[in-house]
């Protein structure tokens, strides 16, 4: 009889924490309930992790399993419930110690060996618990980091479900700020970072896992670099991708996130710096996926788009070493494309043809892209690619090229950003065309003549003048 009564008890406290977890979706029953129901709650919970730590203890089962993994799954449901738009019950559940006891009773059952679909549920749930109490709640997010961080975020971010990882994410998400990003920079912390960046990539759904990246680490351009040194070619690959997504945003930014970007294009910039010779792998058909030349390729990307900014663009002209990389590597590969036919070849074909495929598909057009940006309104760098002999590069990758498309386009602007106010670029370009170095129907493409004016040859715009 007393085995049977007990046997009914868990069985009945399901059916009433239930029923509960109906009524909390409505928001007048949760506005209006007592702290003692959340004390019943409290006390399942807490009576549960013991039965599950004895077993541990014991090597020994649980005595029902199945309804014990009901039953916390049903008190998370309704604790999450009982949290959403309720202030009153976020700081009676935290004041109540609900917070430390649920992150107690996911580690266990993180560790227990018990029916898969039934412990997910309930890890599901208590997540979202965790994510609904913080919820914009301060002190809830405090005393979740205090008993959660790093342990449980490194746990559930590295679960086999797409949905335990998810509301991991959402609970990291709403308990960072800027000092507890800070703290991932310590060793110990450094993997959390490493993880979340690994669901983005794994799971391009994520949008938590998308959110912290780009709305957190991002904003730490120490963080960045420490990530970017543990970091795979292919993560790389990721992480700088998730930063052309920010650098392109067209919002109005602060004079603090102005300074990250800044940080961030030194750093990009010495990456690129150290690692441009990699693409030239690419001239072998077999290395069309050398991943470290991929890094490069989204390295160039990015920085492209960093010098279409005003306040970057100041910074990276003036960056040691960035343009004469830039105007080599064109030479290299320009070069790498004439000694053998290969992805750097010029290549025009006269009918239709499908789109190629290659990862190196349109370097060239970039590289010139940002010397003409490096280039523009800045003499010291003009006078630069002059004495590179760049100028000749660039008119000679003037003509439409399948592997890279736009290349005129940027070879145009570029050769505009050169020769702006700069008279010696302009009397060079001059010379070459009467030489017949330049093409002049390029020129006239680029809206430039040549003209002879008292013995001297004169490159000018052929643009009117407006009256």
């Amino acid at each position: 009889m007393a085995a049977a009564a007990a046997e009914a008890l868990p069985a009945a406290r399901l059916e009433s924490v239930r029923a509960l977890s109906g009524l909390f979706r409505e928001a007048q029953p949760r506005e209006t309930a007592e702290e003692s129901v959340f004390q019943d709650v409290l006390e399942i919970l807490t009576s549960t992790s013991s039965a599950i730590e004895q077993s541990c203890k014991d090597s020994c089962g649980l005595a029902d399993p199945d309804t014990c993994l009901l039953l916390i799954a049903e008190c998370f449901r309704c604790l999450r419930n009982a949290c959403v738009e309720c202030a009153k019950n976020q700081h009676v559940l935290r004041n109540l110690g609900l917070i430390s006891t649920s992150v107690h009773l996911i580690k266990l059952l993180h560790g227990i060996q018990i029916k898969e679909e039934l412990l997910l549920t309930a890890l599901r749930c208590s997540l979202q618990f965790l994510g609904n109490i913080a919820a914009g709640n301060g002190d809830s997010q405090n005393s979740i980091w205090k008993c959660a961080f790093p342990d449980l975020f490194l746990t559930c971010l590295t679960y086999s479900d797409e949905k335990i990882v998810s509301y991991c994410c959402m609970v990291l998400f709403t308990c960072l700020n800027s000092e507890r990003v800070r703290e991932l920079l310590d060793p110990g912390n450094l993997p959390v970072a490493l993880h979340v960046l690994r669901v983005y990539k794994e799971q391009l759904d994520s949008e938590w896992s998308f959110l912290i990246v780009t709305e957190h680490l991002l904003k730490c351009p120490e963080l960045v670099k420490a990530l970017y040194a543990k970091l795979s070619n292919q993560e790389r690959v990721t992480l700088l991708e998730l930063m052309m997504v920010k650098v392109s945003d067209k919002n109005p930014v602060s004079s603090e996130e102005m300074n990250v970007f800044v940080r961030h294009a030194d750093f990009l910039a010495d990456c690129f710096q150290e690692k441009c010779g990699a693409v030239l792998r690419l001239t072998a058909a077999a290395a069309a996926e050398d991943e470290e030349a991929l890094v490069t390729i989204r390295l160039l990307d990015v920085l492209c788009e960093m010098t279409s900014n005003s306040s970057q663009l100041e910074h990276l002209q003036a960056f040691p070493g960035l343009l004469e990389t830039a105007v080599d590597t064109l030479r290299l590969t320009h070069l790498a494309g004439k000694q053998a036919v290969n992805i750097f070849t010029a290549t025009h074909a006269v009918t239709g043809q499908e789109e190629i495929s290659h990862p190196a598909v349109g370097f060239k057009s970039h590289l010139i892209r940002l010397i003409g940006n490096l280039c523009y309104k800045n003499k010291e760098n003009q006078d630069k690619v002059y004495d590179l002999d760049g100028i000749s590069l660039i008119l000679d990758n003037c003509s439409i090229d399948d592997n890279n498309p736009f290349v005129s386009q940027w070879a145009v602007y570029a050769i505009r950003n050169l020769t702006e106010q700069n008279e010696q670029n302009q009397a060079l370009i001059a010379q070459m065309e009467h030489k017949g170095l330049a093409d002049s129907s390029a020129l006239q493409s680029m809206g430039l003549e040549i003209q002879q004016r008292d013995g001297k040859l004169i490159l000018q715009s052929t643009r009117k003048k407006p009256s």
